[in-house]
């Protein structure tokens, strides 16, 4: 068994299983992608909830973890070469349990590489246009009497889902009928847009079919279901 104590995490989140992988998170559209992928994976884990309420992500155990303060971040204590890896980025951390599992990634060359432009398209465009929408929209943001910036968002997260309609038209999932890590990415987020956010109709969300297709299909994955929860808020 591989012995984390090593690790400053551990202090501030003991490891009961210090044989599994030890997720550090908390159930928001980044967070959640990790819990979905390991459970569709099937991959043993231990989940730590990092709560933003006590600032959980600026102690210096987590930071230790994750320089940049974010969720979510894990410690595989069975890492390359038997070793123990810590990895944050949900982006990265979904690469590294697909190779891991030799699951949700194609093994083709050129459909793995198309997978990770469809990966980079949400961390690079979802995640952050849906993000700003939400915080003008929802949050402090909404007081401001300006709209320009959020009419910004708006008109952006309306284009990206847009290409995700027209991609989704003709397949079942991003990548075809395969499912795979860049439906795990891109989901979560475009369920709290509608949801959580509560932009659906700011965003025309009843125009967009073939997207709300397929996120009916994802959100009634038994694997999305449970890591939706996961790590459950205290």
């Amino acid at each position: 068994m591989n012995d984390l104590s090593s690790f400053p995490v551990t202090r501030k989140w003991p490891a009961k299983h210090p044989e599994r992988l030890q997720l550090y998170s908390l159930p928001t559209p980044n967070g959640v992608k990790v819990s979905i992928m390991l459970e569709e994976i099937g991959l043993p884990y231990e989940a730590h909830l990092v709560s933003f309420e006590t600032n959980d992500q600026m102690s210096p155990e987590f930071l230790s973890l994750n320089p940049n303060n974010k969720i979510p971040a894990i410690l595989d204590p069975n890492g390359p070469g038997g070793k123990p890896l810590a990895m944050f980025e949900s982006g990265a951390i979904l690469l590294y349990l697909a190779e891991k599992s030799g699951k949700l990634l194609p093994a083709d060359p050129a459909k793995r590489y198309e997978t990770l432009q469809w990966l980079m398209f949400q961390m690079g465009g979802i995640g952050p246009m849906f993000g700003q929408l939400g915080f003008f929209h929802k949050f402090a943001g909404k007081a401001f009497e300006d709209k320009r910036p959020r009419d910004r968002y708006v008109v952006e997260s309306k284009r990206l889902l847009a290409v995700l309609n027209q991609r989704l038209a003709v397949q079942a999932w991003i990548m075809g009928d395969d499912y795979s890590i860049a439906d795990i990415a891109i989901f979560p987020w475009v369920r709290n847009l509608v949801g959580f956010y509560e932009a659906g109709e700011l965003v025309g969300f009843d125009t967009f079919v073939h997207v709300q297709r397929a996120l009916a299909a994802f959100v009634a994955r038994p694997a999305v279901i449970q890591g939706l929860a996961i790590p459950a808020r205290v």
